[in-house]
């Protein structure tokens, strides 16, 4: 279905120019760890009855949320504190029309005659994430995003890219340097071989039909922002929040890591300078984030509820994390007079234990 609609949209755009979407879109997949996107359903249904206009989702990430709140009708404010997140945010939530058309891709995934390409991937990431042919395929395309024109079809661009990237990796994830996973020919008892093999330029394309798919206008002003969330000047009448996670034994889920790649990508001239060089698998240099850290958790919540204390907050964490749950509850007291707690037996990809999904509505 979605890619009759693409083509039909794509064969307008090219007759009359970008054009408002006459439908509420369609969410994108992803493959985000931490990803809301499977219990998307369950958030909506204990939010679309509160009383509210606008909304701000502080830790934005695959932006699934948000664009629920897009879809329902609310005016979106979506930050994230990291770059390659801002450009979801900007290509599906601040994006109201813009798709990329044929002619867009095409120049993409073209080498052109009169661009001087870098190397600098091939150079630098030799048998790490991906083979050498894909690390020079890489060089190419992201300097041919970088010469749109339109932020927002570079945003797209750049979106599919990223989820390009994420489905030829083990785990999706840039942890470790573990290529030899996709490329050693034994018998696997997990992952998928033929979608790793799959050529980067077909998972790009399906990627940009997703992308457009997921554009259209909701008839209000959203916006993406790229901000550390205390550095940010804004108000709405609710406030979303989902932090990275700790585990009850203090360790953090640091996406900055799982993820680094990613945003060197955005960051592609500056890469070569931002690479921590005592890291195997070429990270980039981690700055201080009081979300990952078990002594700085407790006051970086009781800061953030301060700090939004006249909007409705709602809250997504897990019921075996580091705040407990007790424990962000009585901070949300100091604030507000009507608080629920909602749970959601859920299992988490790459997690061994079980634990409950659990939403803090605080009004």
């Amino acid at each position: 279905m979605y890619s009759v609609i693409t083509k039909t949209r794509q064969r307008q755009t090219r007759l009359f120019g970008d054009l408002s979407a006459d439908k509420a879109g369609i969410l994108p997949s992803t493959r985000y760890q931490g990803s809301k996107y499977k219990i998307i359903k369950w958030i909506d249904y204990y939010t679309k009855d509160l009383r509210f206009n606008s909304v701000l989702d502080a830790f934005g990430g695959t932006g699934c949320v948000g664009y629920m709140f897009k879809q329902n009708g609310k005016q979106v404010l979506y930050n994230d504190s990291l770059k390659f997140n801002y450009y979801v945010g900007l290509a599906i939530i601040e994006n109201s029309k813009t798709i990329l058309n044929d002619s867009d891709i095409d120049f993409v995934l073209e080498k052109h005659a009169d661009v001087e390409y870098p190397t600098f991937i091939y150079d630098t990431f030799h048998d790490i994430y991906f083979t050498d042919e894909e690390n020079k395929w890489l060089d190419v395309v992201i300097k041919n995003i970088g010469l749109l024109k339109d932020k927002y079809k570079q945003a797209l661009a750049y979106y599919a890219l990223f989820q390009a990237c994420i489905i030829k990796r083990p785990y999706n994830l840039f942890h470790r340097k573990n290529l030899y996973i996709r490329t050693a020919e034994v018998k696997r008892s997990f992952g998928n071989k033929k979608t790793w093999d799959t050529p980067f330029k077909d998972h790009f394309r399906k990627f940009v039909e997703e992308g457009n798919n997921a554009v259209f206008d909701n008839k209000n002003e959203n916006q993406a922002l790229q901000s550390d969330i205390f550095d940010l000047d804004v108000e709405t009448d609710l406030v979303y929040i989902d932090t990275p996670y700790i585990s009850a034994k203090g360790a953090g889920v640091n996406y900055f890591d799982f993820y680094h790649f990613l945003e060197g990508i955005v960051f592609y001239d500056q890469w070569p300078n931002l690479i921590d060089q005592k890291s195997k698998h070429k990270k980039i240099k981690n700055g201080k984030n009081e979300w990952c850290n078990k002594g700085e958790i407790h006051q970086a919540f009781e800061k953030l509820f301060k700090k939004f204390e006249n909007s409705i907050l709602v809250v997504s964490y897990r019921d075996d994390g580091t705040p407990t749950i007790d424990e962000l509850v009585e901070m949300l007291k100091k604030y507000k007079k009507n608080i629920e707690v909602k749970k959601l037996e859920y299992k988490y990809v790459l997690s061994n234990g079980s634990s409950k999904e659990v939403l803090i509505i605080a009004k």
